[in-house]
């Protein structure tokens, strides 16, 4: 009786060459893609997008022939992240690049693509900056990806004062920007912080045509203005005057903050410091220190 049969395998680099050649080639091409803002056409292969991805399985169709209008649109996702979506269906490697990475991540999430995720978040840790941190956190709270969100919001507690003035600070959503205020470890002090968030309620403002304080409700709570001195909350209330975007009910609770000495008198009102928050006269007086 002839026994089980033995699996032998050629070289693996010449298959991946070859299959490489054929990412966006017309070559036997039976799908094409229009991909991006930029409605940039890509080729691709039916059978092999259906047998690696469930969803391109779904869009395609699972049974032969032609079912699928071509050219399928795509607009959602940029040209260059598709194209190393599919580097990675036809190879099952992928060359990832720090200007694109978060957008291939996006894609391998809803795509489900679990190990293509898995590259690009390995990636993403390696890479993260302070340009980068605050998109990547913006992407890790969109999809519930908890351990990324937990390294971007060390790195921002680590690197605080630069990572609030970059562009993608200004560019979080509330759910994103509220870990960040409710963390103990933010290295900045509290009146810098009063100034970013409300920069980034102005931006919010700007694109939502909504008014400022608006914006700002959902994440002004967790701004601790019993930390600021008399003159500084003086300063900032009269600001509040003109451009309202903090209740006036917190500026009165950090005030009685201020004058029964006590932060745990002050009901709703936060006085526990930050890593980085400057010592002030009054602190002393304050039952909440730092942890």
């Amino acid at each position: 009786m002839e026994g089980p049969g033995l699996v032998v395998r050629g070289e693996a680099a010449p298959f991946s060459t070859a299959l490489r050649s054929l990412v966006n080639n017309p070559w036997y091409s039976d799908v094409r893609f229009v991909v991006g803002q930029e409605r940039q056409e890509v080729f691709a292969h039916r059978c092999l997008l259906a047998c690696r991805c469930s969803f391109f399985q779904r869009l395609l169709g699972s049974e032969p022939g032609p079912r699928v209008p071509s050219p399928v649109v795509l607009s959602t996702v940029p040209a260059e992240a598709f194209l190393a979506v599919l580097e990675f269906l036809y190879t099952n490697s992928v060359k990832l690049h720090r200007h694109s990475v978060l957008e291939v991540l996006t894609a391998a999430v809803e795509y489900g693509l679990e190990e293509l995720r898995e590259l690009c978040l390995e990636f993403v840790v390696k890479v993260l900056d302070v340009e980068l941190v605050c998109e990547a956190l913006q992407v890790a709270v969109t999809f519930g990806l908890g351990p990324l969100q937990e390294r971007c919001i060390a790195f921002i507690e680590a690197h605080s004062q630069e990572a609030l003035r970059t562009r993608g600070f200004l560019e979080l959503s509330a759910p994103a920007l509220l870990p960040l205020l409710r963390s103990d470890k933010l290295c900045v002090d509290e009146a810098e912080l009063v100034w970013a968030a409300r920069s980034w309620a102005r931006v919010g403002a700007a694109v939502l045509e909504r008014p400022v304080v608006e914006v700002a409700a959902p994440v002004v709570r967790e701004l601790r203005l019993a930390l600021l001195a008399p003159a500084e909350l003086s300063a900032l209330e009269e600001q509040n005057r003109r451009e309202p975007f903090i209740p006036v009910e917190q500026i009165v609770e950090a005030w009685k903050c201020h004058a029964l000495r006590r932060g745990d008198e002050a009901r709703g009102a936060p006085c526990r410091r930050r890593r980085g928050t400057l010592p002030r006269e009054h602190h002393r007086f304050l039952d909440l220190p730092f942890k």
